[in-house]
């Protein structure tokens, strides 16, 4: 592809970024401590609550909810992964649920991520396009260190991907055609709904963000214009 025209890499983030699954383990493991009485793991309840991701979005994208940033989203999806697991969230104080759902606010990147964006920042405009709200990827920026130059996504575009207007408002907001801009993601149907709106698509391989059994995404499904195994590899076929 002519990557010359490419002006900007925009980044989904939970999953190809950073690892959620081991972050939110991590903030669950005193918090079910005190209130899991022994019954629940730490990986078994991020793994519930990010079951809950997808489905929660589907009112606001179908149009039948208006647009709720995602930390609404995600404390609603907490207390149905709690009851899922048997735990009652109403014998919970508010204050404990509202500080577990800010795990999502301090996620650790990839070992690759940090070094990779500062590379790849030498060249071009790198931005989250997440469905994580601003200050959620503020916050994890400033704590992990990830060099974004801005904030962007769902919030900015009041839509949730894989719906057209999140990667289309991004690239208004740019100031891009949609071929200047470079979508990188871990999923492939995050990478297809990003074609479809005529953006670049980079795959870079997180085998194990849902665990060691990890099912899906562990190929390319599609020839993307790249394929990668880290950040690293991306930058050195960007960059040269």
């Amino acid at each position: 592809m002519a990557w010359d025209k490419v002006q900007a890499l925009v980044f989904d983030v939970f999953g190809t970024v950073v690892d959620w699954r081991s972050g939110v383990a991590r903030d669950a493991a005193p918090f079910l401590a005190q209130y899991g009485q022994g019954r629940v793991e730490p990986l078994a309840l991020a793994d519930a609550w990010r079951r809950q991701y997808g489905p929660s979005m589907e009112p606001v994208r179908n149009g039948s909810r208006p647009f709720v940033r995602l930390d609404v989203l995600h404390r609603e999806n907490l207390e149905k992964a709690l009851r899922e697991l048997g735990i009652d969230p109403n014998e919970i104080p508010p204050t404990a649920l509202d500080g577990l759902n800010l795990a999502w606010h301090k996620l650790d990147p990839w070992p690759d991520a940090v070094a990779g964006l500062t590379r790849l920042k030498t060249r071009y405009i790198i931005a989250p396009l997440s469905n994580g709200n601003i200050r959620l990827m503020l916050d994890m920026a400033k704590r992990a260190g990830l060099p974004w130059d801005a904030i962007l996504g769902a919030e900015v575009a009041q839509a949730y991907k894989p719906t057209p207007q999140a990667y289309l408002r991004t690239a208004e907001v740019l100031g891009l055609a949609p071929d200047e801009i470079c979508m990188v993601a871990a999923h492939n149907n995050d990478l297809a709904a990003a074609r479809q709106c005529g953006l670049k698509t980079a795959f870079v391989r997180r085998a194990t963000e849902h665990g060691p059994q990890q099912t899906t995404d562990l190929e390319a499904q599609q020839d993307w214009d790249a394929v990668v195994e880290d950040f690293a590899a991306l930058a050195d076929q960007l960059l040269g």
